[in-house]
């Protein structure tokens, strides 16, 4: 790096939670802060990650991603991210603990930008939450529905429980389990979950039940779809 650009780089501020800025102002910190692995922007206002702990975040983040990562896998056409940045709108720019969208060539509602960003809205996003407290379900849930996110995760670790949220008719509803305790999605035919299976850990149970979904007659009509 050139002395100028070094000049250039320390004159930009740092982010700090609770600084109000636009979207682009937010890049331009962001990119002048290469340590930084987490932040965003949710309703024109920065929030920015503590260091995360293993059972109350990583550990929940990594079942979903293997639970998600499965269905992936199993369907052509369907991508998953891991925290990439979404650029939502002008006042937000989140980073998701996990989400899955449809290639935008196949009818997929986000796209990727030319300098690799999530432009739009993921057609499913999940999030790892302390509490019911939390900004997840408040001011960024606002946002998700608001622009569009079809179905919201968010795995509230202290009150063990998990909400899945159903966009319709521009409000978001909470999926219910059926008589076996599966909920099943709405946008991506085959992703069942075992919601008690999965608040005890018993991931052996949540991929048994996802593989009946991935064997679904409807998980296979959303395959056929996908490519044709």
């Amino acid at each position: 790096m050139t002395a100028s650009i070094e000049r250039s780089l320390s004159k930009i501020p740092p982010l700090e939670s609770g600084d109000r800025l636009s979207r682009h102002e937010f890049e331009r910190r962001y990119t002048a802060m290469p340590h930084l692995k987490k932040a965003e922007l949710i309703e024109g206002v920065v929030y920015v990650s503590s260091p995360l702990r293993f059972k109350s975040h990583g550990q929940p983040h990594g079942d979903l991603i293997i639970w998600l990562g499965t269905y992936k896998v199993s369907t052509p056409g369907v991508e998953l991210g891991d925290n990439a940045t979404v650029r939502l709108d002008l006042d937000n720019e989140p980073q998701p603990d996990v989400l899955l969208l449809i290639d935008e060539k196949l009818g997929g509602q986000a796209k990727i930008s030319e300098d690799d960003y999530i432009e739009g809205a993921p057609e499913l996003v999940a999030e790892v939450s302390a509490s019911s407290a939390s900004n997840d379900l408040y001011d960024k849930k606002r946002a998700y529905r608001r622009n569009g996110v079809q179905e919201y995760i968010v795995w509230q670790i202290l009150e063990n429980k998990v909400d899945w949220f159903s966009l319709q008719n521009d409000e978001y509803v909470t999926l219910e389990a059926d008589a076996n305790g599966i909920i099943k999605s709405r946008i991506f035919p085959g992703l069942w979950l075992d919601m008690t299976a999965l608040l005890t850990g018993e991931m052996t149970k949540v991929l048994a039940v996802l593989q009946e979904g991935l064997n679904s007659t409807e998980h296979q009509a959303f395959v056929e779809r996908l490519s044709l």
